[in-house]
Order: C-alpha cells, then sequence, then structure tokens
C-alpha cells in the first residue's frame, strides 16, 4: 500500500471512528485505557527508535527521508493513541492535523533530493497535498458536529412528541408516560 492509500485509509478511519464515538458521554479515562495509551506511546518509541537506527545504515538524501518516515511513522502512532484515550472529536481532529504536518516533512525531505524546477513542482505538491489534507480534517469535523447537531434536534422533538402525547392521560397514568419519555430520550 503507498504512503496516499494509507493516508486515505487513516482519514476515513478517524473519521468513523469520530462519527461513532461524538454521540456517546465523555468518560472518565480508566486504567485500562490509561494503560493502553501509554503502552502505544511507549511502543511508538522503540519502534521510531529501531527504524531510526535502520536509517543510520543509509547516506545523502535517502537517510534524511528514511529518518523523516520513522518520525512520520512515530507521529501517526502517537497521534492515533492519543485520540484514542482522549476520545473526542476534537482530539481526531488534531490527530489528523498532526499526521498532515508529518507527512508534510516527509514530502519536503524527498524534495530535498530535486533541483531547479523539479524541486518547486514537488515542494508546491507537498504543500498542496497538506493543505487538502487540512481542509478535509476541518470539513470532517464540521460534518460530524452538524450531524451530532442535528441528532440532537431530532432527539429533543421526539421528546416533545412523546410528552404531547402523555398529556392526554392523567394522574399516575400520566406521571410514568412522562418518566418514561424522560428516560428514553435522556432528560
Amino acid at each position: 500500500m503507498n504512503n496516499k492509500n494509507i493516508r486515505k485509509t487513516f482519514a476515513a478511519v478517524l473519521v468513523g471512528i469520530a462519527c461513532a464515538t461524538l454521540g456517546s458521554a465523555a468518560m472518565a479515562a480508566t486504567p485500562e485505557a490509561k494503560a493502553a495509551y501509554k503502552t502505544a506511546n511507549d511502543q511508538a518509541g522503540v519502534n521510531y527508535k529501531a527504524a531510526h537506527a535502520e536509517c543510520e545504515k543509509i547516506t545523502g538524501n535517502p537517510k534524511d527521508v528514511c529518518i523523516a518516515e520513522a518520525k512520520a511513522v512515530r507521529a501517526y502512532d502517537e497521534a492515533v493513541a492519543q485520540a484514542q484515550y482522549t476520545n473526542t472529536l476534537r482530539a481526531y481532529t488534531k490527530a489528523r492535523i498532526k499526521i498532515a504536518d508529518a507527512n508534510y516533512d516527509v514530502d519536503l525531505k524527498r524534495c530535498d533530493a530535486l533541483t531547479g524546477n523539479d524541486k518547486d513542482v514537488c515542494v508546491k505538491l507537498a504543500k498542496s497535498t497538506k493543505v487538502a489534507a487540512l481542509a478535509d480534517a476541518k470539513a470532517d469535523k464540521k460534518v460530524i458536529e452538524a450531524r451530532s447537531d442535528a441528532r440532537e434536534d431530532k432527539r429533543k422533538a421526539e421528546y416533545k412528541v412523546a410528552t404531547e402525547k402523555c398529556d392526554a392521560l392523567a394522574g399516575a397514568a400520566k406521571d410514568e408516560c412522562v418518566k418514561a419519555a424522560k428516560t428514553q430520550f435522556g432528560y
């Protein structure tokens, strides 16, 4: 799988995770979540050191690219771990931005091997790719927020309908109906 496909796949995964988790209430970090986060960060560091050691065997621009790629993989791993640990839309968006920055750095290192117009075109393409990734992250965040707002509006409207139906009842039956509506719709 090439680098661009990895980036697109990652973006889709983050958006999917954010969509699935945004509607749920934020929970306090459990000891298991903290341990998983620490383990993921530790593993990212170990992987980076191993990849960096492999890069030391290379010289010149390929070494620079190799080191930038190792840093990008570490940034990816750490960003995903942080986003999953925090489990907020903001965290997932920040992760995508951090990854876009790391990928941009890799692209720039690749451009350093070129000269003249080829280098200029390469740098412009790298900037364009980064701008596109940032725009996608921000747009996806807005879409997810809009869907969340729409879900909330629907829930409120359905609650009003349910309580209106309760108005046809009286006494204990009405009280039970209102209580059931509040429980069903989270009020």
